[in-house]
């Protein structure tokens, strides 16, 4: 018998990683979630505190507002994000990289994405300049001048370009995917379904930017399937980030 055999060892098949299914990464991604908004909200009160200020909602509004603070509010997302998401999938005895799918990504696979992300862009760039909107939310291009103008276009380049997109394909094209697209949603359920809560995330725009955020994200969490590499994601939203704050910082009207 070949399993008595040394020359002909049994085959062994590796065991596929525990995984949370739909609830379990639904709920999941709600304490995910709540522990961005934990380390956002931290940074604002920290900011309070250094400045001998009373600890309360009018002030942390007042400082929240101001650019520097909301960049590093955005920062502090990302540690205690990749904390509960590394304490969720512990929890299933899973590595965090193979759970994730940190790999890398071909060249091919960056520049289809990249292709894809700026076909994307230009279509809804082309529907904007039709309808007579602007491109860019104005929320956003009023942060970005204004901190420009105030010294802190470094820190929000960082923030947004970075600390930003890895909190957030973190939680949506990674945790919340990985878990979806193996439960009864599969990988079309899963795509929309992560695109949509990335989408949540985004409520700080109006109707017409959440649908183009969304058609974003469908194209992110197809690219995540397709190249099974959630590195690819981060770059692809970091691109997209990148490009938009230096656009409006520097070359926008």
């Amino acid at each position: 018998m070949d399993s008595l055999n040394p020359d002909h060892p049994p085959l062994t098949v590796a065991p596929r990683p525990h995984v949370w299914k739909f609830w379990g990464t639904a709920l999941w991604g709600l304490v995910i979630f709540g522990a961005m908004f934990v380390g956002q909200i931290g940074a604002i009160v920290y900011l309070v505190w250094a400045r001998g200020g009373p600890i309360d909602l009018a002030a942390m509004q007042r400082i929240g507002h101001e650019p520097a603070a909301l960049a590093l509010s955005v920062i502090m997302g990302l540690p205690t994000t990749l904390a509960a998401v590394w304490l969720a999938i512990r929890l299933k005895g899973a590595s965090f990289a193979d759970y994730l799918a940190l790999r890398w990504p071909s060249w091919k696979q960056f520049l289809l994405g990249a292709l894809g992300l700026l076909l994307v862009v230009l279509i809804w760039e082309t529907m904007s300049r039709a309808m007579g909107r602007e491109a860019t939310p104005g929320v956003m291009t009023d942060l970005l001048k204004s901190g420009r103008d105030k010294g802190a276009a470094v820190i929000l380049l960082f923030a947004f370009s970075l600390a930003a997109p890895m909190s957030e394909e973190v939680l949506a094209r990674g945790f919340l995917y990985r878990g979806w697209s193996e439960s009864f949603l599969r990988v079309p359920g899963a795509i929309i379904l992560s695109s949509l809560v990335w989408t949540v995330v985004h409520l700080q725009y109006d109707l017409y930017f959440l649908a183009e955020v969304f058609c974003i994200g469908l194209w992110f969490g197809y690219m995540r399937y397709r190249a099974n590499s959630l590195w690819l994601t981060i770059m692809l939203h970091a691109l997209n980030n990148l490009t938009a704050v230096v656009l409006t910082m520097w070359l926008g009207e």
